[in-house]
């Protein structure tokens, strides 16, 4: 994590700006959710009340990290200030939070806007606003954490404006919830502010081209793919030009690369389920009352985040539970062979010490397959002496 959001210039109106203060001050409550996720150093905030105060506040302050603007129609400066940053080679994120409704969307969307690298729906939550900076940080951090360090990545497909700014601050929460429970097997405080940095990153395409740009770079690093199962092609295209396959697309480039990455495509049409079914993959209910429920609980069973648990592969009954590597070096050779076999032979194991950081092991064990060693027997010792060493 060498690159942080630690300066955050807010744009918006004199009306927005009393509405912030009145659902209490956004800076408060974004302190508070770092708190609550036992994060350090929580963003600055400046504020300006037009595009126009804004440019004079970027041209005299030299340390700007993220823009994030309220969308106001008054203010018709904002996108080609937006521009002029990029055209500046200033690479300060310009990210616009709009008030949901149909009107104000389809005014934005067919607004030439070059400068902006992201629209969110904006609902008064301040965990929208912490989970802007975490995926931008990501996305800063990304190549030198993800191929020099080992750190992994979670892929979300949406082109929803409204359901990834639902979707994307709960996503967080669970990624970030994860990492806090970790940290209890850390030795000392060295260890703990590394594996809190080396948390999943997450990564947000909007489209079915940015998807598969994102799926080719960071493939074989990603612990799985979340994906809607309609969305537009390219980056702002019209909506109603939307592939209504495309998430199926997505899966089968994603199984010709990796039959084993866990997949958890979502559509708002329940039939896609038997689809979903066939190619092997989850499916959860958009708009679901139990969506995000359902969420956390595919992530701890597929992509390794949570305790591990060896189940019976006829009934998925659970077998036996463990928290962290002496457990599961204690449980390794007492775990009956028809379970520990399902579970090595769909990378369970070295998925699950990804997640929690634990990349030396991890990478030593991945390669080591049920095709490249038929044997239930060598497996455990192999992952008993790695876990020693």
């Amino acid at each position: 994590m060498r690159s942080r959001i630690r300066k955050i210039l807010m744009i918006c109106s004199n009306y927005d700006a009393f509405a912030l203060e009145e659902d209490g001050r956004i800076e408060n409550q974004v302190r508070s959710e770092y708190r609550e996720l036992n994060l350090s150093n929580p963003p600055k905030f400046i504020w300006a009340n037009s595009s126009q105060q804004a440019r004079e506040i970027v041209s005299s302050e030299t340390e700007v990290d993220m823009i994030i603007c309220m969308f106001n129609e008054q203010d018709k400066g904002i996108f080609p200030f937006a521009s002029e940053l990029k055209e500046e080679g200033r690479g300060i994120p310009f990210v616009l939070l709009i008030h949901y409704s149909k009107a104000v969307r389809q005014r934005v969307l067919e607004s030439p806007r070059p400068g902006v690298d992201f629209v969110f729906s904006w609902h008064g939550n301040a965990d929208l606003i912490l989970a802007i900076v975490k995926l931008l940080e990501d996305a800063a951090n990304a190549d030198n954490d993800v191929f020099e360090v080992g750190v992994k990545g979670i892929l979300l497909v949406e082109d929803s404006i409204r359901y990834y700014s639902n979707y994307l601050p709960e996503l967080y929460k669970i990624v970030l919830t994860q990492s806090r429970e970790f940290l209890k097997e850390s030795l000392n405080e060295d260890q703990k502010k590394y594996r809190k940095r080396s948390r999943p990153k997450i990564f947000l395409a909007t489209c079915l081209e940015e998807a598969l740009a994102y799926f080719k770079k960071y493939g074989r690093n990603l612990l799985g793919v979340i994906s809607d199962v309609g969305m537009v092609v390219h980056k702002g295209d019209d909506p109603k030009t939307e592939k209504l396959d495309a998430g199926i697309d997505l899966v089968k480039v994603i199984r010709e690369y990796d039959p084993l990455m866990p997949v958890l495509l979502q559509s708002s049409q329940g039939g896609l389920a038997k689809v979903a079914e066939e190619l092997g993959v989850g499916f959860l209910k958009k708009y679901s009352s139990t969506l995000f429920l359902q969420l956390g609980d595919y992530m701890r069973e597929e992509f390794g985040f949570g305790d591990f648990v060896f189940r019976n592969p006829e009934t998925g009954e659970e077998i036996a539970r463990v928290r962290n590597l002496k457990e599961l070096q204690n449980i390794l050779f007492a775990v009956p062979a028809e379970s520990f076999l399902y579970h090595i032979s769909r990378n369970h194991v070295s998925r699950w010490l990804y997640s929690r950081a634990m990349f030396p092991v991890a990478e030593f064990l991945k390669p080591i397959t049920w095709n490249s060693l038929q044997d239930v027997d060598a497996h455990r010792k192999i992952i008993f002496e790695a876990i020693v060493k």
